[in-house]
């Protein structure tokens, strides 16, 4: 049996792979573990729970609920709020652990558990593999010790929740949004209410799509995966720009006015040199992934600011932050962390950023992110591969050399196995846009054939 843990939470098809049994038993361990580790230092432990809209999340959300409970875990539940509003609200209530059922952009049969330590960080991978270690221990038919009378956990909804992040998202901001009109694609997800409401205290004019959620629609053609009604969206209202979030509101891309993607590299780019003109941009230095536009790191040679790698997933960009104290970070796929005012990727705090170096510098968002120049990258997903051979395939190393050298030092190649999906991507960046195809496409198909 493989590794429960991904590189974001535990993922799978709701009631197939991550079923109810699953998600209280893995909650009941993460109590135990924590209890273990000194986490809840000899007091009543506490817990935030919430969730994106998918219809699983309600008997996920009772499943995991009860197993904390069971446990002896006080829990706070909060409802459907973005991951970043559980992680935030971890750290500011002062909770023990944090726990958010969302697959994130993934589509709407899938869901997630994703947990949070104090202070609203992400588990170290330590920690996760005690986790599992116990729930696997305990499913096989080892007792679980379990309170009983006073000392079961209480449950009580925290609505001010809500309120909470969204003042605290509105108080961060250098300064107000008024005078712009911004369109808002919610996916239909966990910043449907959050992402409108924050945008609108801080002075914009704000125009919604996919802020209709009603537990089948997350991620359904629209949000920061389908940007095409973004577009359209903002070029209709004659909009300043749109901001996009995937369906639990850790990601933000973006569109300008004319329609054109503003990608996470571009982000960071413009947030970059904002921060650095502020003064909290600390050691000069952004961190971004592998799977970074080529153009980003240029651009970021030329500005004379520093740029870290790492591999692909925020809690990778995370680490080598927290590591060596920098303070902004992210991923081409609009995850951003800013880490003076988030412990994770906050797409509503992203585009909020955004949007405040528009109003403040009165520059359009296509002229701000002129400052990179994306050079052609093609991405294929394949699927259905034994993703776990990507480094040990011979043909698929050879091809990898191959490619290499004809692309020679105008481009790169990265093959990588997903994190949270059944599929191995291929990535590759050439000064000409036909040739990253047909690299690309050759190496896709030895992928199939080798791994396949």
């Amino acid at each position: 049996m493989g590794r429960l843990f991904g590189t974001d939470g535990v993922r799978g098809v709701a009631n197939a792979d991550l079923t109810a049994e699953l998600a209280l038993g893995l909650s009941v361990a993460a109590a135990h573990v924590l209890a273990e580790a000194g986490t809840f230092e000899g007091h009543r432990p506490v817990a935030v729970v919430g969730r994106d809209p998918r219809a699983s999340g309600e008997f996920l959300e009772a499943a995991v609920v009860a197993g904390l409970a069971s446990a002896g875990v006080d829990v706070l539940r909060v409802g459907v709020l973005p991951t970043p509003a559980v992680a935030y609200l971890t750290g500011s209530l002062g909770a023990d652990l944090g726990v958010m059922l969302s697959a994130s952009h993934n589509p709407m049969p899938d869901n997630g558990i994703k947990f949070f330590a104090r202070g609203g960080h992400k588990l170290a991978d330590d920690l996760e593999d005690r986790i599992e270690q116990t729930y696997r221990a305990h499913s096989s038919g080892e007792p679980w010790e379990r309170p009983t009378g006073a000392g079961v956990g209480r449950v009580t909804d925290y609505d001010e929740g809500f309120d909470k992040y969204v003042a605290h998202l509105v108080g961060v901001l250098p300064n107000r949004l008024d005078g712009l009109t911004i369109v808002i694609d919610g996916a239909h997800g966990a910043a449907a209410r959050v992402s409108p409401e924050a945008f609108a205290r801080a002075g914009a004019e704000v125009v919604t799509i996919g802020t209709e959620p009603d537990g089948l629609n997350i991620n359904a053609a629209c949000g920061s995966t389908h940007l095409d009604k973004l577009r359209a969206a903002v070029v209709e209202h004659g909009a300043d720009l749109g901001v996009a979030h995937d369906g639990d509101a850790d990601r933000c891309l973006a569109v300008d006015r004319d329609g054109n993607e503003v990608d996470g590299d571009q982000i960071l780019a413009v947030l970059s040199l904002g921060m650095r003109e502020a003064g909290t941009l600390r050691k000069n230095t952004v961190v971004a992934t592998v799977m970074s536009n080529l153009g980003f790191k240029l651009a970021m040679e030329r500005e004379g600011i520093d740029f870290v790698q790492t591999a692909v997933g925020d809690r990778y960009v995370l680490e080598e932050m927290k590591a060596h104290g920098y303070a902004l970070g992210g991923e081409q796929s609009g995850h951003v962390i800013v880490l003076d005012h988030a412990t994770t990727g906050d797409g509503t705090l992203t585009g909020l950023m955004l949007a405040a170096r528009v109003a403040a510098t009165g520059r359009s968002l296509a002229e701000l992110a002129g400052v990179m120049e994306r050079l052609p990258q093609i991405l294929i997903n394949v699927p259905d591969v034994d993703k776990s051979r990507v480094a040990t395939s011979p043909e698929l190393s050879a091809a990898v050399a191959e490619a290499e050298r004809e692309l020679g030092a105008t481009g790169r190649v990265l093959l990588r196995p997903s994190g949270t999906e059944p599929l191995v991507r291929v990535m590759v960046e050439a000064a000409d846009i036909e040739q990253a195809r047909a690299v690309a496409g050759r190496l896709a198909d030895v992928v199939k054939s080798a791994l396949g």
